[in-house]
């Protein structure tokens, strides 16, 4: 009997634009969070579960990541289109390594450690949500095999944070992303599109539900301040010292953080103090309010 061997995909190519401004500064996966950088954790909890094979999937701000390879021996691709397609065109770069695998994202924080079992079915993450969300909402059948997944939904479980995929489903996958992959539609979408698209075709994945702060994610600064109150006081960004600084005020008067450009060599972003909005504009460094 061959042995037992799962591997992982960290995908970290992306550009987290709704974590502006620090996501202009720093890649998310690279933040400090309690202490410890994000991705170095989730490397971290993947080896103490044995699990010694980790290819991470780089992008924006690749060099960033490079320490990496020297430091915890994983290895690192680069996705030369993450600016312009989405993480279907990480995952195709590493086809090869999928096999009983792991695919995880780089700036998930685990409370525990989410890799410890050994699971011999596919699965992927869920939490549940109370209310209306616009996750992607899982319907199960009776043995909690995933059926039917919508974006958006009410009082319905949603994926979130890792996938196990084991060899069989790998295997099919494989061949049907390479198949796909020329339509411009699946290189704008994510992976997780072609796999609900083609549902019926492909070997069954399970639900894994896991209970509300099992699985941490922060898409703004402000649900970050919630899980690391020191986030509050110093957000560790240069541009929001600098703002605060102009602005005559502490960084935790500053809130709110919202997008409106994260490409090219400039941000523009809206944010809020004591109520009031205002717009930063980092090609001429102008604080306006709207």
């Amino acid at each position: 009997m061959s042995e037992y061997k799962r591997n992982a995909i960290i995908m970290a190519a992306g550009t987290s634009s709704r974590f502006v401004p620090l996501s202009y500064e720093t890649p998310k996966g690279l933040l400090e969070v309690r202490g410890e950088i994000l991705i170095e954790r989730q490397i971290r909890q993947l080896r103490e579960a044995g699990i010694t094979d980790i290819t991470i999937v780089v992008g924006y701000m690749a060099d960033k990541f490079a320490y990496l390879k020297e430091k915890f021996g994983v290895n690192i691709v680069v996705n030369e289109d993450f600016s312009h397609y989405n993480n279907t065109s990480s995952l195709i770069r590493v086809l090869d390594c999928l096999k009983d695998t792991y695919i995880c994202s780089s700036d998930n924080y685990f409370p525990r450690n989410v890799f410890n079992d050994k699971p011999v079915q596919s699965y992927y993450s869920a939490l549940y949500a109370d209310g209306e969300t616009g996750e992607y909402c899982i319907n199960t059948d009776s043995d909690d095999n995933i059926t039917e997944v919508t974006i958006g939904g009410k009082n319905s479980w949603y994926m979130v944070g890792h996938v196990y995929l084991s060899r069989d489903f790998s295997d099919a996958f494989k061949k049907l992303l390479i198949r796909e992959y020329d339509k411009e539609e699946v290189k704008q979408g994510y992976w997780e599109d072609v796999y609900i698209n083609h549902i019926n075709q492909l070997p069954k994945i399970r639900i894994r539900r896991y209970a509300v702060h099992d699985i941490e994610e922060f898409d703004t600064i402000d649900e970050l301040r919630i899980f690391d109150k020191s986030y509050q006081c110093d957000t560790r960004s240069s541009i929001l010292k600098m703002i605060a600084g102009r602005m005559n005020c502490m960084e935790e008067n500053l809130s709110g953080f919202k997008k409106l450009k994260h490409k090219g060599t400039y941000i523009l972003f809206a944010f809020q103090k004591d109520g009031e909005a205002y717009c930063f504009n980092e090609s001429d460094n102008t604080i306006t309010k709207l």
